[in-house]
């Protein structure tokens, strides 16, 4: 009987105990608090926050929508994500941003040439 409670413990492969954390839990993160990074929203998780990725590193975004393409200030880090709020457009424009752009110069546009 005790030979197979001894059996049974083979079945955890290399694992000695503890909580089994990665190693990758305490290498550097690609983030830190107060951060802006340009980032695009991957997919959107189920409470509603966007998705994005840094070199690999989960970044979670209130009120960010998937294949929007925007500035992030992290604004914490966890061991295995880091949470965001968006800062405004990325550099590189994105596509949600572009329809709003043209409407602005249309108007200017057209108050040009009332003028």
């Amino acid at each position: 009987m005790d030979r197979d409670r001894f059996d049974r413990g083979s079945d955890r492969g290399d694992r000695r105990g503890g909580m089994g954390i990665k190693p990758n839990y305490f290498l550097p993160k690609p983030v830190k608090v107060g951060d802006v990074v340009d980032v695009t929203i991957e997919a959107v998780a189920s409470k509603g926050d966007g998705i994005a990725k840094k070199d690999g590193f989960v970044i979670f975004v209130a009120g960010a929508k998937q294949g929007d393409t925007v500035q992030v200030k992290i604004t914490d880090v966890k061991a295995r994500f880091a949470i965001g709020e968006v800062a405004g457009a990325a550099s590189g424009k994105s596509e949600s941003a572009q329809p709003e752009e043209s409407e602005e110069m249309q108007a200017e546009s057209e108050e040009g040439a009332m003028e």
